[in-house]
């Protein structure tokens, strides 16, 4: 079973071999098996995860025909809102075993909708494999799909947050080395209306940049200024991008304090001017980019983490900034204070992929990792106790373990519905919501 909110699952501790006993006998009058906290572990050959549904607001699974291993979240324009069924726009970056075979994937998943009572995962495995685009009618999900033709695989895939009436851009890292801008203006058309294609439409992009050195996987569009855009490669340099009427000007001064692979890059969601990034050096920076190039870098973390730094994600109400290592470690930092971390959880067993912020919930975040596990946190539970469970202690701030997917790589919360997580992986995306957050 998938683990839920640890202290709703808990058992109580008094009572020892008795209480124990008690449990046992009340299991075999009644017919049924208590549920137990289950604490991530290997599986065993012929085990098999199946989630606890009672966990579970809502859970779903869809697939594309390629893995994507990047993808972002589009700000529609439904707005907030709360409620069932639940819409969402993605734009995902294939990985495919063959080169030729890549794209950007503009996507509408819709009509997704609680459980019904009783109803478990493998009841509706049919809607997992069903890419035909459906109407969307009765209690059935909807995949609809607009693909572009994508010269390499996807390292990682942004979209520019600020959104006109006729553009929408979107960012893509290729391992080929070159960053491309497109504006999936049309695409958006065609999934909401009868001209959805499953062809790979072979477009040009609005813009290419081939000026990095090597492949990249660092990109941050900024928040507060629209049309700007940072980039950053494996040997080290960020380009910053300035929008002008209809292209961009990348800077040929390059950000290059970090001593290797800049792996992730985040823009202040308030100062324009401030942006920060991770290495595998190990390091935490933050930079201004007014100040010349070589001077830009105001503060350096310098051993963030005991091994590379793969990921960052900025607070948007507060001065934290959350990281993820290669070490499994999850650190907390207060940018008002950069000397020591704020805060640290070690509950990961393997590298961490991916951290961000809840968008609406200051204290809550999500993060993923190479142990297949996408981990919910509040802050705002202060009991520095551990909690213990099957003999093993649990920081009190992890909320909920969700499992079932092999090497997830990334997850984002949806921009207008509290609590809903996207997370995707070498297998499917899952998009759900817990009873926790």
């Amino acid at each position: 079973k998938m683990m839920g909110d640890p202290e709703e699952e808990m058992g109580e501790a008094e009572g020892g071999e008795h209480q124990e006993e008690k449990e046992e006998t009340e299991e075999k009058k009644s017919g049924k098996q208590a549920l137990k906290t289950f604490l991530p572990k290997d599986i065993e050959p012929g085990e098999e995860l199946t989630p606890d549904m009672s966990a579970y607001e809502m859970l779903h699974t869809f697939r594309t025909r390629a893995s994507c291993l990047s993808f972002d979240m589009l700000s529609d324009r439904l707005g907030p809102r709360t409620g069932y069924p639940v819409t969402a726009y993605l734009v995902a970056g294939t990985q495919a075993q063959q080169g030729k075979k890549n794209s950007l994937i503009v996507m509408k998943t819709s009509n997704l909708n609680p459980p019904k009572p009783g109803q478990d995962e493998e009841e509706k495995s049919d809607a997992e494999e069903d890419e035909d685009g459906e109407e969307e009618t009765g209690d059935k999900e909807v995949l609809k799909t607009a693909e572009i033709y994508h010269a390499g695989a996807v390292n990682r895939v942004r979209i520019c947050p600020h959104v006109t009436d006729t553009r929408t851009f979107v960012a893509s890292w290729s391992e080929k080395g070159k960053v491309h801008i497109w504006d999936i203006a049309p695409q958006l058309t065609a999934i909401e209306t009868e001209q959805e294609s499953k062809d790979v439409q072979k477009i040009k992009p609005f813009y290419t940049f081939g000026g990095h050195v090597e492949e990249g996987y660092a990109m941050d569009w900024s928040r507060t200024r629209q049309g700007y855009l940072l980039t950053g490669d494996c040997t080290r340099h960020i380009h910053l991008w300035t929008p002008r009427e209809a292209d961009w000007l990348v800077s040929q001064q390059t950000f290059s304090a970090h001593g290797s692979s800049v792996e992730d890059i985040q823009w202040s969601p308030n100062e324009e001017h401030v942006f920060s990034s991770c290495s595998t050096d190990k390091s935490i920076r933050v930079w201004d980019d007014r100040a010349a190039a070589h001077k830009a870098c105001m503060i350096t973390v310098p051993n963030a983490h005991d091994s590379d730094v793969n990921v960052i994600n900025w607070n948007r109400s507060e001065p934290f900034l959350v990281s993820g290592g290669d070490d499994g470690v999850i650190k907390i930092w207060d940018l008002r204070k950069l000397d020591s971390h704020a805060a640290l959880f070690k509950h990961h067993t393997g590298p961490i992929t991916s951290v961000e912020w809840h968008p609406s919930d200051s204290s809550v975040f999500g993060a993923s990792g190479e142990d297949n596990q996408v981990s919910l946190w509040d802050l705002g539970v202060e009991s520095s106790e551990p909690l213990v469970i099957n003999d093993t202690e649990v920081p009190p701030q992890l909320l909920f373990i969700h499992q079932g997917q092999e090497e997830i790589k990334e997850l984002h919360w949806h921009p207008h519905i509290p609590g809903v997580l996207v997370t995707t992986s070498l297998d499917n995306f899952n998009i759900f919501k817990t009873i926790s957050v």
